[in-house]
């Protein structure tokens, strides 16, 4: 029922399949009266609910009447090794349902271990028009992804999309495609094909398998992208336009967002320090391979109490809210000469993958120069906030919890602050109290 009333299969017919608010409007009308989709081959229930959902009830009864036609098209797909699921499916992806709610498409083609669906790991986005460092930056973070199992999600379009979906599945990590477009012709590439039957990769698309690329469906399968992962990455974004732009500020909008961090090294585009400042979260520099994700979570964690303090700043100190350059999070580094062998021919010289093909290959990784740090650091930044709090002798935990940080971040903060003569430490027990 839901295919008939929302797909698209078969020659052309008046009647428009149901979009997904329209049919969220219909889903509402027959929870609310305890009935099933199948329901709507009653017609005094047909009526009833073209009625009172405002959908033209000559609409649905065509769609409803295109049984056969879809018949044909399931039996096509199948063929291909295509399979498609509905919103009520218990395989369909929880994640989707979860964080996208009613939003969450009807309907989902795909191809590939539906294991996969589960959804986790790092989503790596970018322009489809990245420069070679975008795309070395793309290949080395997806391989970090395989070494810590951590599925890569992305979009499956040319460019950054691409290579770091072929360097996961290089190093054999496995990897999530959410499509907008020709999910049958991508999925018969010789690279996913070998990765599709080693189940090593998904390919879904909210829509019909076969449907050629439009703008408007690109950007509505991105919060798909972001929905499917636990951190996002943009590697690449022109500011203010295109569809990494587009869906890197949805996701920063959206009041549960995944962490959305942000390359500032290398000479990135300009959109991606803009992304900075709307809240994105800047990658480290250098980052150890092992404990990937944790050293993510523990980097997440810090920008949010940061921003937590930063808000708590006195109007006398409007430098902190609207500085326009990123910093860098301090996290463990490995020393050069530690890193592996594999890291190491990683960075290899050798030919550019196409942009057509899904193959990909490694580019030579430039060394990463950080940006300029900000007029105004975060310490000093939150330094007033620290010192408002201290006109009374106060221990560390107890100024821990005031703040709502992390008593690691806050003794750092507190050393500099005694260094520098700003704060007196105390007696035993150990408290802390601002220098008048």
């Amino acid at each position: 029922m839901i295919l008939m009333l929302c797909g698209v299969f078969g020659r052309e017919t008046p009647e428009k399949p149901l979009s997904v608010s329209e049919y969220t409007r219909l889903v509402r009308w027959l929870i609310g009266r305890k009935m099933r989709p199948s329901d709507l081959l009653k017609s005094e229930v047909l009526k009833d609910a073209s009625s009172e959902t405002r959908l033209p009830k000559q609409r649905m009864e065509g769609l409803l009447a295109r049984g056969a036609q879809l018949g044909f098209a399931v039996e096509d797909w199948q063929s291909k090794n295509i399979w498609v699921m509905s919103r009520s499916d218990h395989e369909y992806p929880t994640r989707f349902k979860k964080k996208l709610g009613d939003q969450a498409p009807p309907l989902l083609f795909g191809s590939g271990e539906r294991t996969l669906l589960q959804g986790g790991g790092l989503a790596i986005v970018g322009s489809r028009n990245a420069d070679e460092n975008g795309e070395a930056f793309a290949r080395e973070v997806a391989r970090m992804c395989s070494y810590n199992r951590m599925p890569v999600v992305s979009g499956g379009a040319r460019g950054i999309d691409r290579v770091s979906m072929s360097a996961a599945l290089e190093a054999g990590g496995v990897t999530i495609g959410v499509l907008c477009d020709n999910l049958f012709k991508l999925s018969l590439e010789k690279q996913a094909r070998i990765a599709i039957g080693e189940g090593s990769l998904l390919l879904i698309s909210p829509y019909n398998p076969e449907t050629g690329f439009n703008v408007g469906m690109a950007m509505g399968r991105n919060k798909l992208i972001y929905a499917m992962a636990d951190f996002a990455l943009v590697v690449s974004s022109d500011y203010e336009k295109g569809g990494t732009w587009a869906g890197a500020v949805e996701e920063l909008k959206r009041e549960r967002r995944i962490p959305v961090f942000v390359r500032v090294s290398n000479n990135p585009p300009e959109g991606n320090a803009r992304l900075v400042d709307l809240g994105a979260i800047p990658w480290p520099i250098e980052i150890d391979r092992s404990d990937f994700k944790q050293h993510l979570s523990a980097a997440a964690s810090l920008r949010e109490e940061e921003s937590s303090l930063i808000e708590r700043i006195p109007e006398t100190q409007p430098q902190a809210k609207k500085s326009k350059k990123p910093t860098t999070l301090p996290l463990p580094l490995i020393p050069t000469d530690q890193r592996t062998e594999t890291e190491k021919e990683g960075r290899a010289n050798c030919e550019p993958s196409s942009d057509e093909s899904f193959a990909g290959a490694s580019i030579p990784v430039a060394q990463e120069t950080p940006l300029q740090e900000t007029p105004l650091t975060i310490y000093q930044a939150v330094l007033p906030v620290i010192l408002s709090s201290l006109e009374f002798p106060v221990s560390l935990d107890d100024l821990a919890r005031k703040l709502e940080v992390s008593k690691t971040q806050l003794s750092k903060w507190l050393k500099k602050a005694v260094d520098e003569g700003k704060i007196l430490k105390l007696g035993r027990p150990l408290k802390y109290r601002r220098k008048e």
